[in-house]
């Protein structure tokens, strides 16, 4: 949702006048900072997640994450603080694919010149036309124009993702090279292990009981990757603020009924009120509350979504379970 031009400006002013008063100060979170740190700024959770693994315990690195736990990145507004971070940066690392559609007059407002790095560079993007059960030219109007932005729900995407970050910061700052791509190496083969373990369990299940329905299209990408039927969901559209019609709410549980679904899925950042209307109708089982999927955002700290690692587990674990299925014991490196 974009927010106003004269928040915006209103907001710019702030950060100027925040920049003015503490520049020689540094960048709340940060310690023991020099003026030689590179300032990196990143939009959405997982993003910023992929980027805290590349980076690492390396010194000298400044890194701002915006959109917060359970914070909705198409709702999203930036703060005066997050103005000011942005204005300071150096790199600017992004999802893409339209899905901060906030972004530009953000940028505006702060006057940030420094390099974006664009995540999606080298992901085939699913569009409407790619989404189960829904009529694309009619759910266009309400889509990103750049297709579908939750590229990071399937794995491979991600190991691609935190290729493209790792050489934009390698190429920022070329005296952290070595440590961003050893860091980057490491976490790839953590990526390359869920991967194998989401197969493995998935592929013990037969395929015509592989059927999934969500709170909104932010798994296309997971169902795609891992041979999953995805029947619908309740708000059919990639944006998480999108209204369901009547038309789209009774025609989804004609469709879990016809299908055989057993479970509704809500989502950790979406009210699971639509849901649990759904499920009660089409009589079948909900899981929301600490049983939802993390899809457009991690969770806090200490929560089973507090990593991408983490999320991918908790996600992949709970829709084993919808299908009746125990998920098969999880690597340590999984849990960590």
């Amino acid at each position: 949702m974009l927010f106003p031009k004269a928040t915006l400006l209103g907001l710019a002013a702030s950060a100027v006048l925040a920049l003015s008063a503490c520049a020689a100060n540094p960048i709340a979170g940060s310690n023991d900072e020099t003026p030689g740190d590179l300032r990196v700024v990143a939009t959405t959770t997982q993003v910023a997640d992929f980027t805290r693994n590349i980076v690492g315990d390396t010194a000298g690195i400044n890194l701002t994450q915006l959109i917060q736990a359970n914070q909705s990145s198409h709702s999203y507004d930036p703060s005066a603080a997050d103005l000011t971070a942005l204005a300071e940066a150096n790199v600017l690392v992004i999802n893409g694919v339209g899905l901060e559609e906030w972004l530009d007059d953000a940028i505006d407002a702060s006057g940030f010149h420094g390099v974006t790095i664009h995540a999606d560079a080298g992901i085939s993007i699913q569009d409407a036309a790619d989404k189960h059960g829904t009529d694309a030219a009619q759910e266009a109007s309400h889509d990103h124009a750049g297709g579908n932005p939750h590229i990071w729900t399937a794995v491979g995407n991600v190991r691609t993702m935190t290729r493209t970050i790792t050489a934009g910061l390698a190429k920022a700052s070329p005296a952290h090279a070595a440590a961003f791509e050893a860091h980057a190496s490491a976490y790839d083969g953590t990526l390359a292990e869920l991967d194998t373990w989401i197969r493995t369990n998935v592929d013990r299940v037969p395929v015509d009981r592989r059927l999934l329905v969500s709170n909104h299209d932010a798994f296309g990408y997971f169902t795609a990757a891992y041979g999953i039927t995805y029947v619908g969901s309740i708000i059919p559209s990639f944006d998480d603020n999108a209204e369901p019609s009547a038309a789209q709410i009774d025609q989804l549980v004609a469709d879990i009924r016809k299908t055989g679904v057993k479970a509704v899925f809500s989502e950790a950042s979406i009210n699971p009120k639509a849901a649990d209307t759904i499920a009660k109708e089409a009589h079948v089982e909900v899981y929301s509350g600490a049983d939802a999927l993390y899809g457009d955002s991690l969770g806090p700290a200490g929560s089973p979504g507090d990593t991408y690692i983490h999320s991918q587990v908790h996600n992949v674990s709970l829709i084993l379970k919808s299908w009746g299925v125990t998920p098969s014991g999880v690597p340590p490196g999984l849990r960590e």
